[in-house]
């Protein structure tokens, strides 16, 4: 029977390299995935899940226009499809997350969703919102804050290395503007 899974953590937690894993998990047993990843994040090249580590392998766009129903229904008029696994999935629609549900229950196909939970500010991501609320399975994948406790935070740095405690919900970047932390030192910074 197919579940919905949420895989969430702070940025540097190897959601990418997890994903990557279980893609690689279900093609070795000769299984046929399908890959999602947000279309405006192209930090990697276009269409492209890569890792810190070195890993990617090829994947669909998806922005707030895409029917995932529509798609998988596409995608197996074609050739069979046993997994959908979704990197940046904090970037879904809600409606989007609910079609999500619908293919796991209807289609009887896992799904692996990969995300953010909060951003740079401690507020829950619309996609991540619905995916908590309606996911089968929550698994948090940790990292550490500069500190050594669990970082389930992220900070935003702005040009001179400072804390942003405002603008765009969505600014894409890696390692030069976000810095995960714990929730003490996320306070300290943005909370102040």
């Amino acid at each position: 029977m197919a579940q919905l899974y949420f895989y969430y953590s702070a940025m540097n937690a190897g959601k990418s390299t997890a994903l990557l894993q279980s893609a690689y998990n279900y093609q070795e047993r000769g299984m046929q995935v399908a890959i999602f990843t947000a279309a405006f994040d192209d930090r990697f090249g276009i269409g492209k899940v890569s890792s810190r580590i070195g890993l990617s392998m090829d994947a669909k766009l998806f922005d707030d226009k895409l029917d995932f129903v529509s798609t998988c229904k596409e995608l197996r008029e074609k050739d069979r499809l046993d997994c959908i696994l979704i990197d940046e999935a904090q970037f879904l629609s809600k409606a989007q997350v609910r079609q999500l549900t619908d293919i796991v229950d209807d289609m009887d196909i896992p799904v692996l969703a990969f995300g953010l939970r909060t951003d740079f500010l401690g507020e829950t991501f619309a996609g991540s919102q619905a995916l908590l609320a309606w996911a089968d399975k929550l698994i948090e994948l940790k990292t550490i804050c500069h500190c050594g406790r669990k970082a389930n935070f992220v900070v935003r740095l702005d040009s001179n290395g400072q804390a942003s405690t405002g603008g765009s919900q969505v600014e894409i970047g890696g390692n030069d503007r976000y810095v995960s932390m714990c929730r003490r030192h996320f306070k300290e910074l943005v909370w102040r």
